[in-house]
């Protein structure tokens, strides 16, 4: 006969679970941290003059901006030239913002021909918008990625007047050395960034794979586009690519530039998912494996959003570097858009303006690399406010 089970919650335990507290009063309320309590003033004083330390680096600050600023604003502003010729600017003694005025349609364009110069003109509309319309998550679907390859197709055939060698009716061709300014760089940079988007996570995956062969290649792509500068693959592209091609077979030079940039950001940007995936915890590619999920699900579902999210600031910086890189196409005859301010330099009638060119150069790219920096930073905290819940 079976003797009756022991009662485990008998004696001082018996009761464990009925207890409970409910507090009946509340808390006071805790005073504020001191730099909320403080005034703005008193914020300041504290930041910037609160030790020894900081009151010199603000001290040396200021007297640094006051030396600086004042005859930097004459000459931008209050001497500067906005309108008129040289000899005007020369005479005012400031900035000749007259010669960037001058310059900048073809600063855009390029050698395009004048009259057709309404096709680059929608091309840019287009892209703007259609950037415009990628930047809000809400949009974000396989639709996307068909708009932007039918806007590559659209700038191929508004641009070039021929889509893969077929003319298109109506459309005089117009061939890649006549192309440049902000047209050439958003080519090359966009759309350098677009295709060596996936194929650096093909590489990361590649890399990390137990198929030897697999990752054995990957390794080798990788490791020999990183070690050699990008001006070198520029000339490999532009000089000996060619002499490997079948007779009759020739490559379009801004295509192989392009072919060179998307090989040198798919390397950089392998490195920085395969950081991304080493980061994620290995209870989640075990939690994944446990619910069944094949390789290429775990990856699409639970790995690759997690890392692709973690990895954006680093992502980031590697598309403003080939954005900046893409500077370097003038070694091979590719009028980008520092390259078309450079050439300007050389006009008879506005020599000696040099300054006013770089600053306005300058002035484009920080105002790019800037929007892609601060867009990065509201992606990612949008993408962490689930988790701040």
């Amino acid at each position: 006969m079976n003797a009756p089970l022991p009662n485990v919650m008998a004696g001082p335990l018996a009761g464990a679970r009925r207890i409970s507290f409910v507090r009946g009063e509340t808390l006071p309320q805790s005073p504020p941290p001191d730099d909320v309590r403080l005034s703005v003033t008193k914020r300041v004083v504290r930041t910037y003059f609160g030790t020894p330390g900081n009151a010199a680096i603000t001290l040396a600050c200021v007297l640094i901006l006051a030396w600086l600023l004042p005859p930097l604003l004459n000459w931008a502003f209050l001497k500067a030239t906005w309108t008129g010729n040289a000899n005007a600017c020369r005479e005012a003694g400031g900035a000749c913002w007259a010669f960037i005025r001058e310059k900048f349609w073809f600063s855009v364009f390029g050698l395009y021909p004048f009259e057709l110069r309404w096709r680059p003109a929608t091309v840019l509309v287009i892209f703007a918008a259609l950037v415009a319309v990628s930047a809000q998550r809400r949009f974000w679907s396989i639709k996307l990625v068909y708009a932007w390859v039918g806007t590559l197709v659209l700038m191929l055939a508004l641009m070039g007047g021929s889509v893969l060698g077929v003319p298109v009716p109506g459309l005089a061709p117009v061939p890649t050395r006549l192309w440049g300014g902000w047209l050439v760089t958003i080519f090359l940079a966009v759309f350098g960034m677009a295709l060596a988007y996936p194929i650096g996570i093909v590489l990361a995956l590649g890399r990390r794979s137990e198929r030897p062969i697999v990752r054995f290649v990957c390794v080798c792509w990788i490791e020999f586009i990183r070690g050699v500068p990008l001006i070198s693959l520029l000339f490999i592209a532009t000089f000996i690519v060619p002499l490997f091609m079948p007779t009759g077979v020739e490559l379009d030079r801004l295509v192989r530039a392009q072919i060179a940039f998307v090989m040198f950001a798919a390397a950089y940007m392998a490195e920085v998912f395969r950081g991304g995936l080493q980061a994620i915890p290995k209870g989640q590619y075990e939690g994944a494996d446990s619910i069944g999920l094949n390789y290429g699900q775990k990856m699409r579902l639970i790995v690759l959003p997690q890392a692709l999210k973690i990895t954006i600031p680093a992502q980031v910086n590697t598309f403003i570097g080939l954005f900046k890189d893409t500077t370097l196409v003038l070694i091979i005859g590719i009028f980008d858009f520092f390259t078309t301010l450079r050439s300007s330099l050389g006009d008879a009638n506005w020599l000696g303006f040099a300054t006013e060119a770089y600053v306005y150069a300058a002035s484009v790219y920080f105002v790019c690399c800037y929007a892609m920096s601060k867009y990065s930073q509201r992606l990612e905290a949008s993408l962490n406010e689930g988790q701040r819940r």
